[in-house]
């Protein structure tokens, strides 16, 4: 499968991402309860600290292989789609699609359709 998705274009998508996820909570109207709001700001750091020390172009410190972004976007994205049952808030709907959505969206770009050249 030729994957259409550059490192490049990664990188506008991650930082394009991240913001959209710590601000998940004001934007989809779960910010009430704070398991799912103070989960989405972490994931958000953690996505933020991958991005920034990633050795791709849009990298801050380069000090980690893309691969291992990619490895750490696909396993944010598993802990993501479990996370509204492992933290208790499967009930809230908007929380729990967010948190689905989120997570999909990490497979199905970090896992899937993104290329995996070194820079």
């Amino acid at each position: 499968m030729k994957r259409p998705i550059s490192r490049k274009a990664h990188g506008i998508a991650d930082w394009t991402y991240i913001p959209l996820t710590a601000l998940a909570p004001e934007l989809l109207g779960f910010k009430g309860d704070k398991r799912p709001t103070n989960l989405a700001r972490i994931m958000s750091g953690l996505m933020l600290g991958s991005a920034t020390m990633t050795r791709s172009e849009w990298g801050l410190f380069k000090y980690m292989p893309f691969k291992a972004h990619l490895a750490a976007d696909v396993g944010l994205g598993v802990l993501s789609l479990m996370a509204p049952w492992l933290g208790k808030f499967s009930n809230d709907t908007r929380a729990r699609n967010a948190f689905l959505f989120i997570g999909l969206s990490g497979l199905i770009i970090g896992g899937l359709l993104t290329q995996r050249k070194e820079m």
